[in-house]
Protein backbone atom coordinates (compact mmCIF):
# COMPACT_ATOMS: atom_id res chain seq x y z
CA UNK A 1 0.00 0.00 0.00
CA UNK A 2 0.80 3.11 -1.53
CA UNK A 3 1.68 6.50 1.63
CA UNK A 4 -1.01 8.50 0.06
CA UNK A 5 -3.18 5.37 0.40
CA UNK A 6 -2.39 4.84 4.11
CA UNK A 7 -3.12 8.65 4.71
CA UNK A 8 -6.22 8.87 2.53
CA UNK A 9 -8.37 9.15 5.59
CA UNK A 10 -6.74 12.22 6.39
CA UNK A 11 -7.60 13.96 3.19
CA UNK A 12 -11.73 13.68 3.21
CA UNK A 13 -14.38 15.75 3.18
CA UNK A 14 -15.01 17.95 6.28
CA UNK A 15 -11.05 17.31 7.07
CA UNK A 16 -9.04 20.23 8.29
CA UNK A 17 -5.83 20.72 6.94
CA UNK A 18 -3.50 23.52 9.28
CA UNK A 19 0.11 24.74 8.33
CA UNK A 20 2.70 23.80 10.08
CA UNK A 21 4.47 27.24 9.59
CA UNK A 22 1.85 29.62 9.17
CA UNK A 23 -1.31 27.77 11.19
CA UNK A 24 -3.77 28.84 8.64
CA UNK A 25 -6.65 26.42 8.06
CA UNK A 26 -8.35 24.91 5.20
CA UNK A 27 -11.31 22.63 5.17
CA UNK A 28 -11.58 20.16 2.48
CA UNK A 29 -15.21 20.24 0.45
CA UNK A 30 -14.08 18.29 -2.13
CA UNK A 31 -11.22 16.36 -4.19
CA UNK A 32 -10.64 18.41 -7.64
CA UNK A 33 -8.28 16.00 -9.10
CA UNK A 34 -4.78 14.53 -9.08
CA UNK A 35 -1.69 13.82 -10.77
CA UNK A 36 1.89 12.42 -11.10
CA UNK A 37 2.83 14.99 -8.28
CA UNK A 38 0.11 15.67 -6.11
CA UNK A 39 -3.57 15.96 -5.40
CA UNK A 40 -5.65 19.28 -5.17
CA UNK A 41 -8.66 19.83 -3.39
CA UNK A 42 -11.38 22.60 -3.24
CA UNK A 43 -10.94 23.60 0.03
CA UNK A 44 -13.02 26.43 2.16
CA UNK A 45 -11.35 29.16 4.42
CA UNK A 46 -12.16 32.66 5.63
CA UNK A 47 -15.67 32.64 3.39
CA UNK A 48 -14.06 31.68 0.32
CA UNK A 49 -13.45 28.65 -2.16
CA UNK A 50 -9.42 27.81 -2.35
CA UNK A 51 -7.59 24.93 -4.48
CA UNK A 52 -5.57 23.57 -2.50
CA UNK A 53 -2.64 21.20 -3.92
CA UNK A 54 -0.50 18.28 -1.62
CA UNK A 55 2.00 16.26 -2.19
CA UNK A 56 5.28 14.52 -0.84
CA UNK A 57 6.87 15.55 -4.06
CA UNK A 58 9.03 18.41 -2.48
CA UNK A 59 11.16 19.53 -5.25
CA UNK A 60 8.46 19.18 -8.24
CA UNK A 61 6.24 21.31 -5.79
CA UNK A 62 8.56 24.02 -4.98
CA UNK A 63 9.03 24.23 -9.16
CA UNK A 64 5.33 24.41 -9.36
CA UNK A 65 5.31 27.25 -6.37
CA UNK A 66 8.39 29.57 -8.50
CA UNK A 67 6.02 29.18 -11.55
CA UNK A 68 2.99 30.73 -9.97
CA UNK A 69 5.03 32.93 -7.89
CA UNK A 70 6.49 34.27 -11.86
CA UNK A 71 3.11 34.02 -12.90
CA UNK A 72 1.51 36.09 -10.51
CA UNK A 73 4.35 38.61 -11.29
CA UNK A 74 2.34 39.18 -14.85
CA UNK A 75 -1.05 39.20 -13.14
CA UNK A 76 -2.24 41.63 -15.00
CA UNK A 77 -2.00 39.15 -17.49
CA UNK A 78 -4.16 36.45 -15.72
CA UNK A 79 -1.86 34.00 -16.84
CA UNK A 80 -2.62 31.11 -14.35
CA UNK A 81 -4.28 31.03 -10.21
CA UNK A 82 -3.32 33.40 -8.09
CA UNK A 83 -0.90 32.35 -5.24
CA UNK A 84 -2.08 32.54 -1.89
CA UNK A 85 -0.16 30.19 0.56
CA UNK A 86 3.00 27.26 0.79
CA UNK A 87 3.07 25.03 3.37
CA UNK A 88 3.61 22.27 5.53
CA UNK A 89 0.90 19.70 7.05
CA UNK A 90 2.19 17.34 9.09
CA UNK A 91 -0.08 14.14 10.41
CA UNK A 92 -0.18 12.71 13.77
CA UNK A 93 1.91 9.95 12.75
CA UNK A 94 4.70 12.59 12.00
CA UNK A 95 4.67 12.17 8.14
CA UNK A 96 5.16 15.63 6.53
CA UNK A 97 3.76 16.56 3.32
CA UNK A 98 3.91 20.19 1.46
CA UNK A 99 1.37 21.92 0.11
CA UNK A 100 0.32 25.15 -1.42
CA UNK A 101 -2.60 26.70 -1.90
CA UNK A 102 -3.81 28.95 -5.14
CA UNK A 103 -7.07 30.81 -6.31
CA UNK A 104 -10.22 28.53 -7.22
CA UNK A 105 -11.59 29.45 -10.72
CA UNK A 106 -14.92 29.10 -11.16
CA UNK A 107 -16.02 28.40 -14.96
CA UNK A 108 -16.57 25.85 -17.57
CA UNK A 109 -14.86 23.52 -19.38
CA UNK A 110 -13.97 24.67 -23.16
CA UNK A 111 -15.97 22.22 -24.49
CA UNK A 112 -18.93 23.42 -23.22
CA UNK A 113 -18.74 26.52 -23.29
CA UNK A 114 -18.48 26.46 -26.97
CA UNK A 115 -20.68 24.23 -27.25
CA UNK A 116 -23.75 26.35 -25.68
CA UNK A 117 -21.98 29.74 -26.74
CA UNK A 118 -21.43 28.78 -30.49
CA UNK A 119 -17.92 28.81 -32.18
CA UNK A 120 -17.86 32.35 -32.54
CA UNK A 121 -15.73 32.33 -29.70
CA UNK A 122 -13.16 30.34 -31.10
CA UNK A 123 -10.98 32.54 -32.91
CA UNK A 124 -11.01 34.95 -29.47
CA UNK A 125 -9.89 31.86 -27.05
CA UNK A 126 -6.91 31.18 -29.67
CA UNK A 127 -6.11 34.45 -29.40
CA UNK A 128 -6.44 34.65 -25.72
CA UNK A 129 -3.86 31.57 -25.33
CA UNK A 130 -1.41 32.48 -27.64
CA UNK A 131 -0.77 35.60 -25.96
CA UNK A 132 -0.76 34.32 -22.76
CA UNK A 133 1.78 31.41 -24.13
CA UNK A 134 4.07 33.98 -25.58
CA UNK A 135 3.81 35.81 -21.95
CA UNK A 136 5.22 32.52 -20.30
CA UNK A 137 7.59 31.99 -22.91
CA UNK A 138 8.76 35.24 -22.60
CA UNK A 139 9.52 34.40 -18.91
CA UNK A 140 11.38 31.41 -19.59
CA UNK A 141 8.83 28.39 -19.34
CA UNK A 142 7.06 26.20 -21.33
CA UNK A 143 3.57 24.84 -20.44
CA UNK A 144 4.33 21.29 -21.05
CA UNK A 145 0.85 19.30 -20.01
CA UNK A 146 -1.05 21.58 -21.69
CA UNK A 147 -4.30 19.97 -22.61
CA UNK A 148 -7.90 20.84 -22.57
CA UNK A 149 -8.54 19.40 -18.62
CA UNK A 150 -5.75 22.06 -17.89
CA UNK A 151 -8.48 24.85 -19.30
CA UNK A 152 -11.48 26.50 -17.90
CA UNK A 153 -13.17 29.86 -19.32
CA UNK A 154 -13.66 31.76 -16.70
CA UNK A 155 -17.08 34.52 -16.80
CA UNK A 156 -17.55 38.07 -16.95
CA UNK A 157 -16.10 38.33 -19.10
CA UNK A 158 -14.87 34.75 -21.02
CA UNK A 159 -11.65 34.41 -20.30
CA UNK A 160 -9.52 31.23 -20.80
CA UNK A 161 -7.59 30.45 -17.83
CA UNK A 162 -5.30 28.05 -16.39
CA UNK A 163 -5.89 25.83 -13.62
CA UNK A 164 -2.83 23.37 -13.45
CA UNK A 165 1.05 24.15 -14.20
CA UNK A 166 2.18 21.05 -13.21
CA UNK A 167 3.76 20.03 -16.41
CA UNK A 168 5.80 24.05 -16.51
CA UNK A 169 9.33 23.39 -17.34
CA UNK A 170 12.22 26.05 -17.88
CA UNK A 171 12.80 25.91 -22.00
CA UNK A 172 15.99 24.06 -22.66
CA UNK A 173 15.17 21.12 -20.79
CA UNK A 174 12.73 17.73 -20.99
CA UNK A 175 9.23 18.11 -20.44
CA UNK A 176 8.65 16.42 -17.14
CA UNK A 177 5.14 15.86 -17.44
CA UNK A 178 2.59 15.39 -20.30
CA UNK A 179 -0.43 13.56 -21.91
CA UNK A 180 0.48 11.32 -24.71
CA UNK A 181 -2.31 12.85 -27.50
CA UNK A 182 -1.03 16.44 -27.08
CA UNK A 183 2.83 15.17 -27.00
CA UNK A 184 4.30 16.00 -30.40
CA UNK A 185 6.74 13.02 -29.52
CA UNK A 186 3.97 10.65 -29.16
CA UNK A 187 3.07 11.55 -32.66
CA UNK A 188 6.83 11.25 -33.85
CA UNK A 189 6.35 14.94 -34.95
CA UNK A 190 9.27 16.62 -32.75
CA UNK A 191 11.64 16.21 -29.17
CA UNK A 192 9.98 16.48 -25.67
CA UNK A 193 12.55 19.22 -25.76
CA UNK A 194 10.58 22.32 -23.46
CA UNK A 195 10.24 25.38 -26.10
CA UNK A 196 7.63 27.36 -27.70
CA UNK A 197 6.46 24.84 -30.50
CA UNK A 198 6.08 22.29 -28.52
CA UNK A 199 3.47 23.91 -26.27
CA UNK A 200 2.38 25.49 -29.89
CA UNK A 201 1.46 21.62 -31.02
CA UNK A 202 -0.44 20.76 -27.83
CA UNK A 203 -1.97 24.25 -28.59
CA UNK A 204 -3.51 22.67 -31.56
CA UNK A 205 -4.83 19.67 -30.01
CA UNK A 206 -6.51 21.41 -27.39
CA UNK A 207 -8.68 22.97 -30.34
CA UNK A 208 -9.02 19.64 -31.88
CA UNK A 209 -10.37 17.89 -28.97
CA UNK A 210 -12.92 20.00 -28.44
CA UNK A 211 -14.90 18.70 -31.48
CA UNK A 212 -13.07 14.72 -30.79
CA UNK A 213 -14.34 13.88 -27.79
CA UNK A 214 -12.53 10.15 -28.06
CA UNK A 215 -8.86 10.15 -28.06
CA UNK A 216 -7.90 9.45 -32.02
CA UNK A 217 -4.98 6.72 -32.62
CA UNK A 218 -2.05 7.61 -34.39
CA UNK A 219 -2.85 4.94 -37.24
CA UNK A 220 -0.14 3.85 -39.82
CA UNK A 221 1.07 7.27 -40.20
CA UNK A 222 0.76 9.33 -37.29
CA UNK A 223 1.63 12.53 -39.25
CA UNK A 224 -1.00 11.77 -41.66
CA UNK A 225 -3.48 11.01 -39.06
CA UNK A 226 -3.27 14.20 -37.60
CA UNK A 227 -3.30 16.09 -40.54
CA UNK A 228 -6.33 14.60 -42.18
CA UNK A 229 -8.37 14.56 -38.45
CA UNK A 230 -7.69 18.52 -38.51
CA UNK A 231 -8.76 18.40 -42.32
CA UNK A 232 -11.97 16.99 -41.42
CA UNK A 233 -12.99 19.50 -38.92
CA UNK A 234 -14.73 21.40 -40.51
CA UNK A 235 -15.44 24.33 -37.28
CA UNK A 236 -11.40 24.83 -37.67
CA UNK A 237 -11.27 25.09 -41.85
CA UNK A 238 -10.27 28.94 -41.05
CA UNK A 239 -7.82 28.71 -38.93
CA UNK A 240 -6.17 25.19 -40.79
CA UNK A 241 -3.68 27.02 -42.72
CA UNK A 242 -1.53 28.56 -39.46
CA UNK A 243 -2.74 25.33 -37.08
CA UNK A 244 -1.34 23.16 -39.96
CA UNK A 245 1.86 24.88 -39.46
CA UNK A 246 2.06 24.34 -35.57
CA UNK A 247 1.65 20.66 -36.00
CA UNK A 248 4.67 20.84 -38.29
CA UNK A 249 7.08 22.66 -35.73
CA UNK A 250 7.29 25.43 -38.43
CA UNK A 251 6.84 27.90 -36.01
CA UNK A 252 9.97 30.12 -34.12
CA UNK A 253 8.33 31.36 -31.66
CA UNK A 254 4.38 31.84 -30.12
CA UNK A 255 4.47 35.30 -30.67
CA UNK A 256 5.16 34.55 -34.53
CA UNK A 257 1.90 32.33 -34.23
CA UNK A 258 -0.40 35.01 -32.38
CA UNK A 259 0.55 37.96 -35.12
CA UNK A 260 -0.38 35.52 -37.88
CA UNK A 261 -3.47 34.29 -35.86
CA UNK A 262 -4.33 38.05 -35.26
CA UNK A 263 -3.90 39.20 -39.05
CA UNK A 264 -6.37 35.82 -39.98
CA UNK A 265 -9.13 37.40 -37.18
CA UNK A 266 -8.89 40.75 -38.66
CA UNK A 267 -9.45 39.99 -42.07
CA UNK A 268 -12.45 37.42 -41.05
CA UNK A 269 -13.46 40.48 -39.42
CA UNK A 270 -13.35 42.82 -42.55
CA UNK A 271 -14.90 40.09 -44.55
CA UNK A 272 -18.13 39.46 -42.11
CA UNK A 273 -18.40 43.37 -42.09
CA UNK A 274 -18.08 43.49 -45.56
CA UNK A 275 -20.97 40.58 -46.22
CA UNK A 276 -23.07 42.31 -43.68
CA UNK A 277 -23.25 45.39 -45.86
CA UNK A 278 -23.83 43.81 -49.34
CA UNK A 279 -26.84 41.98 -47.30
CA UNK A 280 -28.05 45.75 -46.17
CA UNK A 281 -27.54 47.41 -48.98
CA UNK A 282 -31.24 46.29 -50.48
CA UNK A 283 -32.67 47.65 -47.70
CA UNK A 284 -31.36 50.68 -47.44
CA UNK A 285 -31.84 51.69 -50.57
CA UNK A 286 -35.39 50.61 -50.55
CA UNK A 287 -35.63 52.49 -47.41
CA UNK A 288 -33.97 55.68 -48.96
CA UNK A 289 -36.33 54.85 -51.90
CA UNK A 290 -39.59 54.93 -49.56
CA UNK A 291 -37.92 58.43 -48.23
CA UNK A 292 -38.17 59.93 -51.42
CA UNK A 293 -41.35 59.12 -51.98
CA UNK A 294 -42.79 60.24 -48.91
CA UNK A 295 -40.90 63.46 -49.17
CA UNK A 296 -41.64 63.72 -52.59
CA UNK A 297 -45.69 63.67 -51.26
CA UNK A 298 -45.20 65.54 -48.60
CA UNK A 299 -43.76 68.69 -50.69
CA UNK A 300 -46.39 68.30 -53.17
CA UNK A 301 -49.03 68.27 -50.41
CA UNK A 302 -47.66 71.56 -49.48
CA UNK A 303 -47.91 73.55 -52.65
CA UNK A 304 -51.16 72.07 -53.43
CA UNK A 305 -52.66 72.95 -50.96
CA UNK A 306 -55.24 75.57 -51.87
Amino acid sequence: MTLWKRHSTFFQPGKKIIGKWHHHHYIIKRKLGSGAVGTVYLCHKGGRDVALKISKHVSSMMTEVNVLKSLTQAQEHRLGPSLIDVDDFVLVDGTTYTFYVMEYIKGDNLRSFLRRHGTEWLGVFMLQLLDDLEKLHQRGWVFGDLKIENLIVEYRPPKLRWIDVGGTTRIGRSIKEYTEVYDRGYWGLGSRRAEPSYDLFAFVIVFLSVFHRRQFSRGKDAKTTLLKKLDETKALTSYQPILRKALLGQYSSSQEMKQEMHALLYNMQQKRQQETKKELLPFVVESLGISVIAGGLYLASIFLVP
